[in-house]
């Protein structure tokens, strides 16, 4: 566990309250950058400074998504958190709104103070409404306390935050789909470009930033870009928050530094549960290849290690498979859940998630073919990169992955029918 953490009030009694997060310095950062008019450029050079990477899944550099906003632009902009965390296996985003909203809160008004914007909204997503009711009530709090609204801290800044209830929709997670949703539009992905920091919300300029991501903003403001890139490494800034589940004796949330060896992590999350060994692990969420348990003790926690592994951190999500698992029974249940939650917008993604998830049904019951592996990969190949948003090469990269690396699991089901394990 790290030496220092940034999500300090998390499981506190009573954490979520304005009183709380106050006991522990919250709201500090947000009155030091209005009171002190501190410059917006000085602002987003520090967060460059910090590594502090987008903590949604794509790791794309949070300070220079920030320089593409148009600071001067005559009219409306607006700030968006996306909290609609359906990746399967993640689980963090929510804990921060269940124990911590104030710090959410307190990031997004300094980046809307930054990126000079009035309105925000925080999309949640819609099958954690008790979590979507305490935000509202954290909202509520820091609205009467003059940290929302008009005349922030007593300063001609003002900026009002609203919850927007999501539902359920896997594919309200890519960004644009996610704006479709706000407008009261069907959730489905635009074109890009343009991209939402010239035609956003409304077809407005709209910065989108990842849940943890905002959290993160109050503590470098304190304590400096420098600071913060030294919790972690070059590169991979920070903290981060890893929702451990599958098959560990203890699977919950860990903050750790940026960098630190897997093998901690899982040893933290209790190992892998008791009798069994390690196999398999998904390291950033069900969208990213699958890696062998050996390949993944030799990996830390950042996205440059887990990418020349052959996989991705997306966000965080690390999902633990023990010898118990036949592999072919678990991209069944993967490719079942990318073929019901494509959004049906592109032909690739619509028409070939349902032909992997049949085919590896039916290799799954005793039905497959020696040449289906073959397909598998063929019908991967002409998905992924075809597609609007990243849903298709989400459903794709999983099947290439488990059949590269137990490739021996589907040949023996295929010749037996049945499991191997």
């Amino acid at each position: 566990m790290a030496n220092e953490v940034i999500f300090n009030t998390l499981h506190l009694d009573k954490s979520w309250t304005l009183a709380t997060y106050r006991s522990a310095g919250g709201y500090e950062m947000l009155e030091k950058v209005l009171k002190e008019k501190i410059d917006p450029a000085a602002i987003i050079e520090e967060v460059k400074k910090s590594a502090l990477r987008g903590r949604g899944g794509a790791g794309f550099p949070t300070g220079l998504k920030w320089s593409f906003m148009p600071r001067h632009f005559d009219g409306d902009k607006y700030l968006v958190c996306n909290t609609d965390e359906g990746e399967p296996g993640t689980f963090k985003d929510r804990d921060i709104i269940r124990y911590n909203p104030h710090i959410l809160i307190e990031g997004m008004a300094i980046a809307a103070y930054t990126l000079g914007m009035k309105i925000g909204y925080n999309y949640i997503h819609g099958e954690i409404f008790e979590d979507y009711e305490i935000f509202e009530r954290a909202l509520e709090e820091a609205r009467a306390a003059g940290y929302l609204g008009k005349s922030i801290c007593g300063t001609d800044f003002e900026f009002e935050l609203h919850a927007h209830h999501g539902y359920g929709a896997y594919i309200c997670g890519e960004e644009t789909a996610l704006l479709e949703s706000i407008e009261g539009k069907k959730g489905q992905p635009r074109f890009k470009p343009p991209f939402p920091a010239s035609f956003g919300l409304y077809g407005k300029p709209t910065t989108i930033n990842n849940t943890e991501t905002f959290a993160c903003i109050p503590y470098i403001i304190r304590h400096g870009g420098q600071k913060f890139l030294e919790l972690g490494k070059p590169n991979n800034g920070g903290t981060k928050i890893f929702s451990v589940s599958g098959h560990v004796n203890k699977p919950g949330n860990f903050e750790v530094p940026m960098g630190t060896p897997f093998s901690e992590l899982l040893e933290m999350a209790g190992g892998v549960r008791t009798g069994h060994k390690l196999k398999a692990v998904i390291p950033g969420g069900s969208s990213v290849p699958v890696l062998p348990g050996h390949i993944m003790m030799d990996c830390t926690l950042d996205y440059d290690s887990i990418a020349k592994a052959g996989s991705s951190l997306g966000a965080g999500s690390v999902i633990v498979m023990d010898d118990t698992v036949c592999m072919v029974r678990a991209l069944e249940r993967l490719s079942y859940f990318y073929f019901e939650e494509s959004c049906g917008q592109c032909t690739p993604c619509r028409e070939g998630t349902g032909w992997l998830y049949r085919i590896v049904h039916r290799i799954e019951h005793g039905k497959g073919r020696p040449e289906d592996l073959d397909l598998l990969n063929n019908v991967s190949d002409n998905i992924a990169g075809r597609t609007i948003c990243g849903l298709g090469d989400a459903a794709a990269g999983p099947v290439k992955s488990f059949i590269k690396h137990y490739r021996d699991e589907f040949e023996y089901h295929i010749a037996n029918g049945r499991c191997m394990v």
